[in-house]
Parts: structure tokens; sequence; C-alpha cells
């Protein structure tokens, strides 16, 4: 296996713009919110257990699951978030595993990994923050997403304070400014785990 590498970031702080940036330069990229979307889709096992769990009031009109409906619930009660995380995060273990094992033996692998620091994920080569302050990353949430203040507000603070990520990076991005300084930090960062 080559360089496995744990990229994470607040929310709003541009971690799937990184990850994004690292991925059109070769890296297998492992986004644990897509896989975490995927596993609990209609139909799945991921799905059928939510609902044993927290009943079908978490369910859209189609069947789906009612993410918006889920996340109030979530965010708000740890015993909840805990309830939710026991059923997802085997299921997005396994399959990013799958993903892992399917890249080339000398691939750079992403982890793209939002509750990496809440959850004392281990195992990477390389830890790889991105970073914003956070009146920055509250103005992408409410400005640039739509998400209401007090929404923003508890979610940033339902994850790890920015200290304890920055503990936690052995590189940090700086994504308080321009895309192009992302740019050029990523292309840092790329040269760095691509030697020649």
């Amino acid at each position: 296996m080559g360089v496995i590498v744990g990229l994470t970031g607040g929310i709003g702080s541009g971690k799937s713009e990184a990850s994004r940036l690292l991925a059109e330069r070769g890296a297998v990229v492992v986004d644990a919110d897509s896989i975490a979307r995927e596993v609990v889709e209609q139909g799945t096992v991921g799905l059928e257990r939510l609902i044993a769990e927290f009943g079908p009031e978490i369910l859209a009109a189609d069947g789906s699951l009612d993410r918006a409906a889920m996340a109030s619930r979530v965010f708000a009660d740890a015993d909840a978030r805990a309830r939710l995380e026991a059923v997802v995060h085997p299921l997005v273990a396994q399959r990013s595993a799958d993903v892992v094992n399917a890249a080339p033996p000398e691939a750079v692998v992403v982890y793209d990994v939002p509750l990496l620091v809440e959850n004392s994920i281990r195992g990477f080569d390389l830890v790889v923050v991105v970073d914003a302050p956070d009146d920055v990353r509250f103005d992408r949430l409410t400005r640039l997403r739509g998400m209401d203040p007090g929404d923003a507000r508890a979610r940033m603070a339902a994850q790890a304070a920015r200290e304890e990520r920055l503990a936690a990076a052995d590189v940090v991005l700086d994504n308080g400014g321009s895309l192009a300084d992302l740019e050029r930090q990523v292309d840092a960062l790329w040269a760095r785990l691509t030697p020649a």
C-alpha cells in the first residue's frame, strides 16, 4: 500500500474542496460522508437498522431517509448521535475497506473523514487538517450554504474544537483565504506524498 492520509476539518472549513483537489492530482479518495449516505439508501441494511433504532418517523414520504429530520434529532442529543453512529460507522468502515482494497498498491489513499478527531481514528501515515477560522466557517455555512445560524452554531459545537483538530495534525492546510492559496498548499502536500 502507498501512503494513507487522514483528511479532516471542521464543517465549513473547505475539507471537501481539498479532497477534490487531491483527487484531481491522482489520490484515491475514500469519502466517509458519501459512503455514509450510500449505506443508508433505500433498500439497504443500514436504513433498515436505522428504522429499527429510531422508528419510521425518520423516513421521508418516498421511503428514503429524511436527512434533515435525522440531523436535527441527533445534533441536539448526544445519546441519539451515538446510536446513529453505532449503526452507520461499522457499515462505513466495511465499505471504505472495500474501496481501499480495490486501489492500486502504490496509490495515495486519502480518507476524507469529518469526525476523524472526534472518533479518535488512527492508522494513518499522515493526518491533514483543513483549517479556517470559526467566523469564516460560520459565514460559509450561513451565507454560501444557506444554513440557519442556530443550526450552523450547533453543528460547529457538535464537532471537536479547532484546537483539538490542529493538535492532531501532521499537516495543516490553511483555508481561510482564496482557492488559489489552498491549491498552492495542496500542490506542496502532493509533492510531499509523491516523492520522485
